[in-house]
């Protein structure tokens, strides 16, 4: 089965619409969410979806037979982002490896990130050396990495008081980390419940300890 989730009511009118050119060439057309799947079609031997996610459906996995396979491309909202081939297992879970190389579709509109909003006091929070630079972010593998410990964190930089600003932002959470280079030396400065950095900073860290595997050895799983 092919997902798409088109979820406003007239886009969804639209596509179906420009579809019927197809008809000849199409099974069977479905408008609706892609992320709910469709049951009444279930189980089915193949289910790709044509968007990012951030949160591998439940209904994905249900609606699939066991031996089917399900190729997403999970990722965060850092904007890293990887294809996955899962396979369905006879309990209801899913698991499988990421096929390696950058790709990227757009996120499911579900699952993107909300409004930055009105930002917070970055001049408050608490302020260290960083082990890590914020450049390291600009690394494809990296940014993988480091949205594994921060799925929900959005990246942005500002240029302030003369100097540039490396912000990450969890809306939700209310967390949020700030950095700053120096002569070739970096600070960050945090605030919130969760201290977003220095969680990235153990995922990467460990991450390089064992050799900084391709992401092709990283295995996934859901449920």
């Amino acid at each position: 089965m092919h997902r798409s989730t088109p979820v406003r009511r007239n886009l969804g009118r639209e596509l179906a619409r420009r579809s019927q050119a197809l008809e000849p060439l199409v099974r069977g057309r479905i408008v609706g969410d892609g992320l709910a799947g469709h049951a009444a079609g279930a189980p089915y031997d193949r289910t790709v979806a044509t968007c990012g996610i951030v949160d591998l459906p439940p209904s994905w996995i249900e609606q699939t037979r066991p031996g089917g396979v399900i190729l997403a491309t999970l990722g965060g909202w850092m904007y890293s982002s990887e294809l996955a081939r899962l396979t369905v297992h006879e309990d209801g879970t899913a698991s499988g490896r990421f096929l390696g190389g950058p790709i990227s579709f757009m996120l499911a509109r579900p699952q993107q990130p909300p409004r930055l909003g009105v930002l917070p006091d970055l001049d408050q929070g608490d302020e260290h050396p960083a082990l890590l630079g914020a450049d390291a972010l600009n690394d494809w593998n990296t940014r993988f990495v480091a949205q594994l410990a921060a799925p929900r964190t959005q990246r942005i930089t500002l240029d302030r008081d003369g100097r540039t600003e490396h912000v990450l932002i969890d809306v939700n959470a209310g967390s949020w980390a700030a950095l700053t280079e120096t002569d070739g030396a970096w600070t960050v400065r945090q605030g919130g419940p969760d201290r977003i950095w220095d969680a990235i900073e153990d995922h990467v860290n460990r991450w390089r300890e064992h050799g900084a595997p391709e992401l092709d050895r990283f295995t996934v799983s859901g449920r």
